[in-house]
């Protein structure tokens, strides 16, 4: 089924841009939804509400268009789906849809979280299970090892933001089983954690790097720790006395501090690749999607930060949470601009085509 086309010359403008479309294109509404989320929790609602409406405007623009390309360029997108360097960014979609689902969570008004939520689960599973599936059993022509970077952690946020969901509705319905289910998703995720991590590093030390490769996706190494602490403090906020809280509960709560620890440890890290990068390897700052993997893991760790220090009672925590709020909105800011620049030059170079 061919995109639309203008006088029979081919795509239209809109059939190149949705052909082009990356597949972690969702990462901006990852971004501006955990951003919409922060602003939320220090009490700024009119920041909070303009950037879920931002986020949400394009969770519904950006479905249509993946479903589109899906169908009009179904080759080309099953090829990326079976690239190690790209398929990971699919769970974009599924993190996303959470994120904008939480977000719009209340006890009185659990709908959208519902629908959004039950709208994840196939595509995680599909995802979860299918793309791993197409590493293991492609024709062997090297190693993916060598493809994998930040972007292979997306699988840990998809399945931490599923946690991170099924975690509001048990509190919201009292449910043990919508309970257990969060403490195993949770459990999954931080086993995927580990798995990738191993594999992530093991890349970096053994196979020579260059500037273009150590990408901003690698911020997503602190995402996936910074997503995994709120899903274990929305845990540790249900009840005790449901039997999968009051199993899991010390583990729960010393993993998620570590991994908090964990995720504070990885910031001047990955400050430095960026200067490493851009000063020293004189690579051109410009504009690319993954930047919105830096404004993502910023957004998420303040949240995290927020959420964590207040169940654990550490106020420092929550000071780190509320400065971070900032720092992330700056960083979103940012990279807007930079997109709509980046956005207005490309369509002045194709009008003067």
């Amino acid at each position: 089924m061919p995109a639309p086309a203008t006088g029979g010359a081919g795509p239209s403008a809109v059939g190149r841009l949705v052909r082009s479309l990356p597949t972690g294109s969702f990462a901006f509404v990852m971004a501006t939804g955990i951003v919409s989320t922060a602003f939320q929790d220090i009490g700024s609602p009119v920041e909070s509400a303009a950037l879920l409406v931002i986020a949400a405007t394009a969770l519904v623009f950006l479905s249509i268009a993946a479903i589109w390309r899906f169908i009009a360029y179904r080759p080309e997108t099953m090829r990326e789906a079976a690239d190690p360097a790209k398929m990971f960014g699919l769970f974009t979609i599924v993190a996303a849809l959470n994120v904008v689902g939480v977000r719009f969570y209340s006890p009185a008004a659990a709908a959208v979280t519902i629908a959004l939520g039950l709208i994840s689960v196939p595509l995680w599973l599909l995802f979860n299970y299918g793309l791993p599936a197409s590493l293991f059993f492609r024709p062997r022509t090297g190693s993916a090892v060598a493809e994998a970077d930040g972007s292979w952690f997306l699988w840990v946020v998809a399945t931490q933001s599923l946690a991170t969901a099924s975690a509001n509705l048990a509190r919201g319905f009292d449910s043990q089983g919508l309970a257990a289910l969060a403490v195993a998703l949770w459990g999954i995720g931080v086993l995927l954690y580990l798995m990738l991590a191993t594999i992530v590093t093991l890349k970096l030390l053994t196979v020579p790097g260059d500037p273009k490769s150590l990408n901003p996706s690698y911020w997503i190494y602190m995402g996936a720790t910074a997503i995994t602490v709120l899903a274990g403090a929305t845990i540790l906020a249900l009840p005790a006395e449901l039997p999968a809280i009051r199993a899991m509960l010390p583990l729960v709560s010393g993993l998620t501090f570590i991994l908090w620890a964990f995720g504070a440890w990885w910031i001047p890290l990955l400050v430095t690749f960026g200067v490493w990068r851009h000063i020293v390897q004189h690579q051109p700052l410009h504009y690319e999607l993954g930047l919105f993997s830096i404004v993502f893991p910023l957004g998420m760790y303040s949240v995290a930060s927020l959420h964590f220090g207040a169940i654990a009672r550490m106020p420092l925590l929550v000071d780190i949470g509320e400065v971070g709020t900032w720092i992330a909105a700056l960083a979103w800011l940012a990279v807007v601009v930079a997109l709509v620049h980046s956005t207005i030059g490309r369509l002045r170079a194709n009008s003067s085509r």
